[in-house]
C-alpha cells in the first residue's frame, strides 16, 4: 500500500494537508536578545516560558491539536447536565464504536486514568511491578506512588536511535516470558503497552508484538492495559509497515488493537484533540472495580472531572480519529522534517515515529555530560537561536532514585513536538534551517545545572542555570551571520 500523499512531479515527497485554515492565532517571534532574557527568566526550562515569549510551540501535541470545525460546533449543544446527560452519552457510543468498549470510565485526563488504574491494581508493600515497553513520566511517578515498580522490557532495537527497524516499540517477548515465570501473576498486577513509546521518539509496536504479549498475559491470568492516547498515529504506521494490515480500514486495525486489551485508557489531549480522558472495558468486574474512585477523585460519572463542551468535542474528535487523512497529518510532516534534518547531517531518531522530529542530544552534543542534560541544553540553545520551543526527554526528565543518586537516561532527546494540523510547511522548514544552523555552531552550546530542583517530575517545574558563558557566545554568533534579522 502507498503512503496517502499526492506525488509531485519532480517526486519531491511534500506533505499535503487534506485540511484548509480558517481560524488563525497571531504568532510572535522576539529578536534573540529578548529570547536570551525570557529563557534566563524561564531558567533554562522551556516549561516555563511564557507563550507569548514563543515562535514556535513544539513542547508537546498535549492539548495543543487543532480542533475541527465539526468539533467546534458540537460544543454548541452540550447539555449540562449533571446527571444522566446527553452529551456523555454521545460520548459513551463513540467510546463503544471507536474502541469497541462497551464500559466507560471519563477522568479529566491521561495521568488521571493512570492514577485510578494503579491506585485499583496495585498492593503497597507487595514487591509488585509492571512490565511495559517503555515507561512515560507521568505513569512511572503513579505507579511507584501506589508502592509498584516499572520495569522497561523494551527489544535490543529501542534504543538503537539510528535504525530502520519498523516497530522499535515492541516489547521483548523472551525477557517478558522469563520475569513472569520469574515472578508469577501475584506479583504482576498488570502489563502495559504505550501505543507509540513517547519518551524513544514515538516509536510504534506492532499488532504481530501485541498478540504475542497477549497470549502470554492469558496464559498467565495477568490483565494487560493499553496507553491508547496515540493510538492514531500507531495504526497509520501499523498500516504502512505491518503487511497483514496493508488494505485494513484504520477501525479494523483500531479494534483489532483494542480488542487484544483488557482496559485501555487514554489521555484526550492527544487522541481526540481535546481535553480529558478516560478509561474503558468490556469487563464489567474490572469496570466496578475502578468506578468508586472516580467519584471520589475526578467528579461524577457522566463528567469525570471534563466539561460538557469538551466531552461533546471528545465524542467527535473520536470519531475523527478513524479517518485516515486526520492521522496521517503529524506522522507525515515529521518524516518531513527528520528525513530533511538527517540529509543535512543532524543526528534525529529514524525511523520518523509520532509525536514529534526527536533529536539525539547525545550526538548532537557529544562535548557535553549526561550530568550537564545535554538535551536540556539543546532545548535552550535551540530557543534561542530560533524563539522554537521544544521539549527535554532525557535525564532532566528522569527524576532521582531512592538514595538521591543522579541517573543518566537512556537517550537524551531533544522533541519537537509536530500536533496535528497546526503548523505549515514553511514552518517545519524553518524548524530545518535552524536546527541545521545550530548543528554547525554546536560547539559553543554547553551544559546546565540545577538551581531549583522538585523531587517529583522536576522536569516541569524545575529551574537550572549555564555551567559557563556559553549562551552570549551563541547570541554573539547569530548576530554575526544573522545581523538584524529574527
Amino acid at each position: 500500500m502507498s503512503e496517502m500523499r499526492v506525488k509531485f512531479s519532480n517526486g519531491e515527497f511534500v506533505p499535503l494537508e487534506m485540511h484548509k485554515v480558517r481560524v488563525v492565532q497571531k504568532l510572535n517571534l522576539l529578536p534573540i536578545d529578548e529570547r536570551l532574557k525570557a529563557i534566563e527568566e524561564a531558567g533554562f526550562n522551556t516549561f516555563l516560558l511564557q507563550n507569548k515569549h514563543v515562535f514556535l510551540d513544539m513542547l508537546t501535541d498535549s492539548g495543543t491539536n487543532a480542533m475541527s470545525d465539526q468539533q467546534i460546533a458540537s460544543m454548541m449543544v452540550a447539555d449540562d447536565a449533571y446527571a444522566g446527560s446527553a452529551s456523555f452519552e454521545r460520548l459513551h457510543q463513540a467510546i463503544k464504536d471507536v474502541f469497541n468498549k462497551q464500559y466507560f470510565l471519563p477522568v479529566h485526563q491521561g495521568r488521571a486514568a493512570e492514577h485510578i488504574i494503579s491506585q485499583t491494581f496495585i498492593r503497597k508493600n507487595s514487591g509488585q511491578c509492571i512490565p511495559m515497553n517503555y515507561h512515560f513520566t507521568t505513569t512511572k511517578a503513579h505507579v511507584e506512588l501506589a508502592g509498584g515498580k516499572v520495569l522497561e522490557l523494551y527489544t535490543d532495537e529501542a534504543l538503537n536511535l539510528k535504525s530502520s527497524h519498523p516497530f522499535k516499540g515492541n516489547i521483548d517477548i523472551e525477557k517478558l516470558r522469563a520475569l513472569i515465570e520469574t515472578n508469577g501473576k501475584e506479583r504482576i498486577p498488570y502489563i502495559r503497552m504505550e501505543a507509540g513509546t513517547n519518551l524513544i521518539g514515538g516509536q510504534p509496536f506492532s499488532i504481530e508484538n501485541l498478540r504475542q504479549v497477549r497470549d502470554l498475559t492469558q496464559q498467565a491470568g495477568i490483565l494487560l492495559v493499553l496507553d491508547v492516547s496515540l493510538i492514531g498515529e500507531n495504526i497509520y504506521f501499523v498500516k504502512q509497515r505491518e503487511k497483514e494490515f496493508h488494505n485494513k480500514s484504520i477501525k479494523e486495525i483500531m479494534h483489532t488493537m483494542c480488542d487484544l486489551a483488557d482496559i485501555i485508557y487514554f489521555s484526550g489531549r492527544k487522541v481526540s484533540c481535546t481535553r480529558g480522558g478516560g478509561i474503558a472495558t468490556n469487563d464489567y468486574s474490572l469496570y466496578l472495580a475502578m468506578r468508586d474512585l472516580v467519584p471520589l477523585f475526578e467528579g461524577f460519572l457522566t463528567y469525570g472531572g471534563m466539561s460538557v463542551r469538551e466531552i461533546e468535542a471528545m465524542a467527535v474528535g473520536l470519531y475523527e480519529t478513524l479517518d485516515e487523512t486526520v492521522i496521517s497529518h503529524s506522522p507525515q510532516f515529521i518524516k518531513y522534517l527528520v528525513e530533511r534534518l538527517d540529509e543535512r547531517g543532524v543526528p534525529v531518531v529514524t525511523p520518523p515515529g509520532g509525536l514529534g522530529c526527536h533529536i539525539d542530544a547525545r550526538s548532537f552534543l557529544p562535548h557535553i555530560p549526561s550530568l550537564q542534560y545535554p538535551a536540556g541544553a539543546l532545548a535552550a540553545a535551540l530557543y534561542i537561536v530560533s524563539g522554537i520551543r521544544g521539549m527535554e526527554r532525557g535525564t532532566i526528565s528522569t527524576d532521582r532514585d531512592e538514595h538521591g543518586n543522579e541517573v543518566p537516561a537512556d537517550c537524551e532527546l531533544l522533541r519537537l513536538a509536530v500536533p496535528r494540523r497546526v503548523f505549515t510547511l514553511s514552518q517545519i522548514k524553518y524548524v530545518e534551517d535552524r536546527v541545521a544552523w545550530l548543528y554547525k555552531n554546536r560547539d559553543l552550546v554547553g551544559g546546565l545545572k540545577f538551581v531549583e530542583e522538585p523531587k517529583v517530575l522536576r522536569f516541569f517545574v524545575g529551574r537550572l542555570a549555564p555551567t559557563t558563558d556559553w549562551t552570549h557566545k551563541l547570541v554573539e554568533k547569530f548576530k554575526e551571520e544573522f545581523g538584524e534579522s529574527l
